[in-house]
Order: C-alpha cells, then sequence, then structure tokens
C-alpha cells in the first residue's frame, strides 16, 4: 500500500516532488524500525506501541522537534490514506501527537542591506552577472520560492501587465505583480539573455546557467549566498530568507495581511502570520524610543 499512498500524493494530492520523497523516506526509515525493532513486515499491521517505540527512538537519537514532527505528519497522512482506503479499520495515529517546539521568528535582510545588494553593488556586465542580479531581486521582489523560480518560463512573465505567473505547492497557480522597477530589468534582462542564447523560445528557462541549461537549486543557493554574505548580518545566507525578507518588508510598510498570504501562496494565514511577529517587535522598538512614559 505504499506505492498506492505514493501515487496518491502525486497525482491526488498533487504534492511537491520534494514532498513525495521526504514522505517516502520516513515510511521506509519507519518500515525499516518496526521490522527489526518488532519483527513487523507489514507496516499496515503496525499499532500506537509500535509508532510511540519509533518516536522515542528518534527523540532519543538526537533529531530536533521539527523533523520528529515531519515523521509525525508523514504516519497521520498514511495511516488516513489507509483508513479510507478500508485497509484498516482503526488509526493508530489517532492518540499521537506533534512535540512542542521553541516558537522562532524568521529572519530577514534589514532593508539597508537589501539597498546596498540592489542598488549599490556593481554586477558585472555580462550574462552571468545580470543573470545574478536578476535571482537577487526577483527573489526579493516577488516573494517567490526557490524551485517557483527556476521553474520559471519566459511565457510566465507578462510585460504588457506587469506580472508573473507562478506554479506553486500542489500545482495552485498565482499572478504576482511587477514592479517598475523589476519590469525595467527584465526587460534589460531579456536582451542580455538574447545577445547570450540567439533564437529565445517562450519556452525557456528564466534562469538559466552559462550553458543555457534549468538552473538548478544548488546554483541558486551558491549566487545567493555569494551576495548576502557581502552585506547581510543575519545566520542564514539562503534564497528563502530573501521570501521572508519580502514578506516582512510588506508588513512593516503597512500591507494587508490577506494581500500577503495570497502574493506568498499561503493556504491560510496561519502560514503567514510569523512574519508579523517581526512587524510588532518593530513596532515595540519604535514604542520602547518614543514614548515619554516607555
Amino acid at each position: 500500500m505504499t506505492d498506492s499512498f505514493i501515487n496518491y500524493l502525486e497525482h491526488e494530492k498533487r504534492a511537491s516532488a520534494h514532498t513525495v520523497l521526504a514522505y517516502k523516506k520516513d515510511l521506509e526509515q519507519f518500515s525499516e524500525f518496526v521490522a527489526v525493532a518488532f519483527g513487523l513486515e507489514v507496516i499496515k499491521d503496525v499499532g500506537h506501541a509500535e509508532i510511540r517505540a519509533w518516536l522515542v527512538d528518534l527523540v532519543e537519537s538526537g533529531l530536533q522537534a521539527n523533523s520528529v514532527n515531519r515523521k509525525i505528519a508523514t504516519l497521520k497522512s498514511y495511516y488516513k490514506f489507509l483508513l479510507r482506503s478500508g485497509e484498516i479499520s482503526k488509526d493508530p495515529t489517532y492518540k499521537v501527537k506533534s512535540l512542542k517546539t521553541p516558537k522562532r521568528l524568521p529572519e530577514f535582510v534589514q532593508e539597508a542591506a537589501i539597498e546596498r545588494i540592489l542598488e549599490e553593488l556593481v554586477y558585472e556586465p555580462d550574462f552571468s552577472g545580470q543573470r545574478d542580479r536578476m535571482v537577487m531581486e526577483f527573489l526579493y521582489l516577488t516573494g517567490v520560492r526557490l524551485y517557483e523560480l527556476i521553474s520559471l518560463q519566459w511565457k510566465d512573465i507578462n510585460l504588457a501587465e506587469a506580472s508573473v505567473k507562478v506554479l506553486g505547492k500542489r500545482k495552485k497557480q498565482r499572478i504576482i505583480p511587477l514592479t517598475n522597477t523589476l519590469k525595467k530589468n527584465i526587460i534589460l534582462f531579456k536582451k542580455v539573455f538574447e545577445e547570450t542564447f540567439p533564437n529565445v523560445r517562450e519556452s525557456d528557462y528564466f534562469i538559466v546557467n552559462n550553458k543555457k541549461e534549468q538552473a538548478y537549486p544548488m546554483m541558486i543557493y551558491r549566487i545567493v549566498r555569494h551576495y548576502l554574505d557581502l552585506f547581510a548580518q543575519t545566520s542564514k545566507r539562503s534564497p528563502h530568507l530573501l521570501r521572508h525578507t519580502f514578506a516582512t518588508h510588506l508588513l512593516n510598510k503597512g500591507a494587508d495581511l490577506n494581500a500577503v498570504k495570497d502574493l506568498l501562496g499561503h493556504a491560510n494565514l496561519a502560514a503567514t502570520q510569523v512574519y508579523t511577529h517581526n512587524s510588532m517587535e518593530k513596532l515595540k522598538a519604535v514604542f520602547d524610543q518614543a514614548h515619554p512614559k516607555a
């Protein structure tokens, strides 16, 4: 039934390839554990006690609570699938609860640092330099995810309407507006792109390497890390940090929470509300500094 579950994730839930792979690995690890520890060859025969033993083993091995919780989510999804399919009559994960995790505010890059990266830094005029600039600018000014950026094709960018069509999680499409500055720089980038790679087609990828091949995750990580290392005072240096920065800066400037949710492609407000904490911290700092009785 594991194969059927993976097929369900891919074709009915339309989960991302990353999610499907993570769920598959979790189930393989769990299956190996119950086979060795309890002699159970079929994980649908597992009960609450075996699941609890696996979770205890994970915690004792030093796995972080967030990672354990993801594995719990995998099991809950799997057994819910088996229950609906009639393969089991009782869900063994019914009483399993997620571990408590410390609340951590998402890091973001200060506006001054972003300003220096996008406005003051001199990028090389060749294709590589202008592509790097576009990566940094696009991630920050649209808030797209890493895999959304590398999946973009030229046909997804509508310069006439100053918008970009993004395919997000669970194959959901959303439209993100382009700022005037970003629109202008995309036009300039396209000229460099066409000069470097003649006969550009609508189906060509927007961000490519020097051989016109689709960008890959580690390539984007290297670009982002390189430029953030120059100015950013954060412990993290990742493409997702620019997404956090996009959301935080919008909310700090008074953007509507629902609008930010739609721009980010979040399924519900809970995922977006984490950024309001950064905004509150800024408000508290202003209050403490300015209020005579603070």
